[in-house]
């Protein structure tokens, strides 16, 4: 096992960041771990990785316990943090020979550092100064400190924030090719990028756990086997008015007057004589596949 999460509890004074989350990600997975802002999930992972003490429970990665092998465990960690945190006066090779030294590499600084640009794609720019980087090298330069020590496991929170679609793509492809030989933990808002990459997603709000499935079966702890229908009114709806239609399980407002109704069966018809009777105009009213998004939505709102 990779990481083994137990019973993990973390509370900033009365606040609980973190409310008895367990899970295991296995050796080789690629698993994203998903939540609106503020849901705990960088909690999770500076947990994980040792930049915080939990406040209960036990994390062990690679079978090692977090909190008595300190130094250990982290040998086998490459992490890049949200703010990818770079001394941006430092040249390329001269940043990854200092992370090196951290790691006391020794011998084998030399070819392991070259081994990380070739493979972040970094070639063409390391020789320049990290600042004079664009933020999509940034990155790259984050993921190849991550990459340096040879690491079993990467936690990586939010690698593309803040990248154009391009860097987006470049990175994603990275992170597809590294992760053939790694165990991924993965921090997004991007819901394609889930899809592209990760093998399985784990959902988190307001610290607690709201699934964790493969991302093929992700539609089974929302909305499986119910139909979701667009519906468009040419005037604004109330949210309590709309919901008096018994068969509606969930709806979300895209805006005042466009609505994605969530239901165990086809009720177009009992949504037409609603609006029938409260005169309100329907522009569109269709049957319409769920995306990740739209699963996100409805586990997190």
């Amino acid at each position: 096992m990779s990481i083994s999460v137990n019973k993990i509890t973390r509370t900033f004074g009365a606040q609980k960041a973190l409310n008895n989350i367990s899970f295991e990600i296995e050796a080789g997975e690629v698993v994203g771990f998903l939540g609106p802002n503020g849901a705990g999930k960088s909690t999770m992972m500076k947990i994980i990785t040792g930049y915080l003490p939990q406040s209960s429970g036990i994390v062990k990665v690679c079978g090692m316990d977090v909190a008595s092998n300190s130094l250990e465990y982290r040998k086998k960690i490459g992490y890049l943090p949200e703010h990818n945190p770079l001394y941006l006066d430092m040249y390329v090779k001269e940043y990854l020979k200092h992370i090196a030294g951290i790691y006391k590499l020794g011998k084998q600084s030399k070819s392991k550092i070259e081994e990380v640009i070739s493979i972040t794609g970094l070639t063409p720019e390391s020789t320049k100064k990290i600042k004079s980087l664009s933020k999509g090298y940034r990155q790259r330069v984050g993921l190849a400190q991550a990459l340096l020590p040879d690491p079993e496991v990467l936690i990586l929170d939010e690698p593309t924030t803040g990248l154009d679609p391009n860097q987006i793509v470049e990175v994603r492809d990275l992170i597809k090719r590294v992760g053939e030989q790694k165990t991924i933990m993965l921090s997004t808002h991007i819901m394609q990028e889930v899809q592209a990459i990760c093998e399985r997603v784990i959902i988190i709000k307001k610290g607690e756990i709201v699934a964790n499935e493969k991302t093929s079966n992700l539609s089974k702890v929302s909305s499986h086997n119910k139909h979701v229908i667009n519906c468009e009114f040419i005037s604004k709806i109330d949210q309590e008015a709309i919901k008096s239609i018994q068969e509606i399980s969930h709806v979300d407002f895209i805006s005042d007057n466009h609505l994605k109704i969530i239901a165990d069966s086809d009720i177009r018809e009992k949504i037409y004589d609603w609006s029938v009777i409260n005169n309100k105009k329907i522009i569109t009213l269709n049957i319409e596949q769920q995306n990740m998004e739209d699963i996100f939505r409805e586990l997190t709102s």
